[in-house]
């Protein structure tokens, strides 16, 4: 496996509990509008790529034949297990495979995701692999939501100066992600360019879910906030106790709805 693809893998050691805890559940709306862009009620294969801890793939269950989750980390994946088996789910299976080397046959597959994945896998061979996997008139689509949710100015703001504090640390220690990303608002520009797709296109949905301080906090854990404390900085270092005060002064216990905005980049084979 290439070197920086593990990489990517590794960061979500130690992870899982807090992704499956606090990210949202993807917008209801997309089985509908996949299933409809597909011309078909029923998938007979839909495969998931980057399937974390199943958030996104137990979710096609009851809406078609079959589903894949591609999940490589050992750990989101037992969690997604453990949540098939808590449902009782028969139609789906996870896979430990990467995102260019699936495994699955040729043509298999209706519909392939990328629920907030693509951007930790390498290009030009996933776009291969989901165009060899896809069967004619198959749907490609890979959906991100914007960070942080809509939620309240004041932690949004919050949040917004825990980025630039962690900025400055980082240029300060010299400190890198040591990761490869590919920029999320370039999807639609690589999903064209890669000429394996004969219609894309991008379009944007809403969803909306509850929560309060606790979530609002957890959802920055969730993501790489929390590499750097797993690194030994300490919460004042990173100016994260600030932010955990401003956060719980600003929403509290109250539950608040969270606006999660979804770019949705997709294309037809």
């Amino acid at each position: 496996m290439d070197t920086g693809i593990a990489k990517n893998i590794a960061i979500w050691n130690s992870r899982a509990e807090e992704y499956d805890k606090f990210r949202p559940r993807p917008p209801a709306v997309i089985l509908d509008l996949f299933t409809q862009l597909t011309h078909t009620s029923k998938p007979q294969l839909v495969v998931d790529l980057g399937s974390g801890t199943g958030l996104s793939t137990l979710l096609w269950a009851p809406r078609a034949q079959r589903v894949v989750g591609i999940e490589p980390n050992d750990e989101m994946r037992r969690r997604a297990e453990i949540h098939k088996d808590e449902q009782n789910i028969a139609n789906v299976q996870f896979r430990s495979s990467i995102s260019s080397q699936t495994g699955l046959p040729d043509g298999s597959a209706d519909i392939v995701t990328c629920s907030q994945s693509l951007h930790w896998m390498e290009p030009a061979s996933t776009f291969a692999e989901i165009a060899r996997i896809l069967c004619p008139g198959g749907l490609f689509a890979a959906y991100d939501y914007d960070w942080p949710p809509t939620v309240n100015w004041q932690a949004e703001q919050a949040y917004a100066d825990l980025e630039e504090c962690i900025e400055q640390i980082r240029n300060k220690l010299g400190i890198g992600r040591n990761v490869q990303s590919w920029p999320k608002h370039e999807h639609l520009a690589r999903i064209q360019a890669s000429g394996h797709f004969r219609f894309t296109k991008e379009i944007l949905v809403h969803h909306v879910e509850e929560g309060n301080a606790e979530r609002f906090v957890g959802l920055a854990l969730s993501n790489y906030i929390a590499e750097y404390l797993q690194r030994g900085l300490r919460e004042e270092e990173i100016g994260f106790d600030r932010f955990k005060a401003s956060v719980h002064n600003a929403l509290g216990e109250k539950q608040w709805s969270f606006y999660f905005s979804y770019h949705i980049r997709m294309g037809i084979k």
